[in-house]
């Protein structure tokens, strides 16, 4: 039997080794940004504590891969470039970003396929913010 295709029901969110597996790629994910010199502009954007910065993203990422919708729960609805929009993010933001988001990716369990799904899928929304940041700051 043939799994379901990444994007399909919750198979994203089971590659991605359910809510534990997200919290490891988070973790990961902020660790690189805060240890790559390249990332100091995007990082300065967080708060010094990344304590709710990871469970927003963790609870945002298990409903966006089709698992649990953990940040509705959480935080109420969901506005990712209305709420990114108050900082002047450009492209180089969203590049730094994915490239941080791409070396946590390399360090998890992942299959080479969902590996590459999800950088992919991850550079719709980094676009978005981008693109909402320019309408709010060309104002």
């Amino acid at each position: 039997m043939t799994p379901p295709a990444f994007g399909t029901g919750d198979a994203s969110y089971q590659a991605a080794g359910g809510l534990e597996g997200l919290r490891r790629l988070v973790d990961e994910f902020y660790l690189i940004m805060d240890q790559e010199p390249a990332a100091h502009t995007v990082r300065t954007m967080h708060p010094a504590s990344l304590e709710l910065s990871r469970d927003k993203l963790t609870c945002f990422l298990s409903g966006w891969l089709g698992g649990p919708r953990l940040f509705s729960e959480r935080y109420g609805p969901i506005a990712i470039p209305a709420f990114h929009a108050q900082w002047p993010i450009q492209q180089e933001h969203a590049t730094l970003w994915l490239a941080c988001m791409a070396k946590a990716i390399a360090r998890q369990p992942y299959a080479p396929a969902f590996a590459d799904y999800l950088l992919a899928q991850l550079r719709v929304p980094a676009q978005r913010i981008v693109q909402a940041s320019r309408n709010r700051h060309q104002a």
